[in-house]
């Protein structure tokens, strides 16, 4: 693998703080955003995002306040999605010190979004997240998900991250409903299938627990490992894991 992996700490936000929750539900508070980005970077973050993970189901767009006052604290890329229901939505999140917005319910709705938002932003700035469940009646075995992993959709993950790749975006971020928040390791099936399957990269996202996880993870194609309740909660330390990482002859970023 020639492509650096980068490891990206998600701030879930709900009401201004952090949280985080188990299988999309159960949610926890787990700090103040400037607080946890700031020390985040500190530790040696790659990237870092920022998923406002009520934004869509109610109705609404992503706290600006809360995206500019984050983007001042990191010194990373920094994502931001939820709420991202068109262009201008976007350019707002950018406006307010993203580098990147990430769509998923939006984009889903709305496809012709996706090449809206590259033709805007530009490409690097675009990723499109796609929540999956396990669901045995699709071809690969995987269902999209939409309104934070609320509603099924009938349509095959790695069928919709390939139309998805179609577009350009370069990066995609498939989350695994089952693995969310769990610790009991990526969905690597789902991260295997739609690697082999697009051009993007791919983020693994729902699930690490342990070290051996975020390696699992590598090995199934992903090069952007992102987690939330380990770094916060302390189980993992940003620098261990690269420790660990590199020790594993993972490429990573300086």
């Amino acid at each position: 693998m020639s492509q650096a992996v980068r490891i990206m700490p998600c701030l879930d936000m709900q009401n201004g703080r952090v949280v985080k929750g188990v299988h999309f539900v159960d949610i926890r508070d787990a700090g103040d955003p400037v607080e946890c980005a700031r020390a985040y970077c500190a530790k040696g973050a790659d990237e870092l995002a920022m998923l406002d993970i009520t934004a869509t189901v109610e109705g609404r767009a992503t706290m600006l306040d809360v995206v500019r006052r984050v983007a001042a604290a990191t010194t990373v890329p920094f994502t931001v999605g939820g709420g991202i229901s068109d262009v201008k939505a976007a350019q707002a999140v950018i406006a307010a010190g993203a580098n990147k917005v990430s769509t998923s319910s939006a984009a889903f709705r709305k496809p012709n979004l996706i090449p809206e938002l590259i033709k805007e932003l530009g490409a690097a700035a675009v990723t499109v997240a796609i929540d999956v469940d396990r669901n045995p009646a699709l071809p690969s075995g995987y269902e999209v998900y939409i309104d934070g992993g609320r509603t099924a959709t009938c349509v095959d993950a790695v069928e919709w991250a390939k139309r998805v790749d179609g577009y350009g975006v370069p990066v995609i971020l498939p989350t695994s409903k089952a693995g969310d928040g769990a610790r009991t390791g990526y969905d690597l099936p789902v991260i295997r299938a739609i690697r082999q399957a697009v051009a993007a990269e791919v983020v693994a996202s729902g699930g690490a627990g342990t070290l051996e996880h975020f390696h699992e993870a590598v090995q199934a194609g992903a090069t952007i490992l992102l987690a939330a309740s380990i770094f916060h909660f302390g189980v993992i330390e940003i620098g261990d894991l690269k420790q660990y990482l590199r020790a594993k002859g993972v490429p990573l970023l300086p």
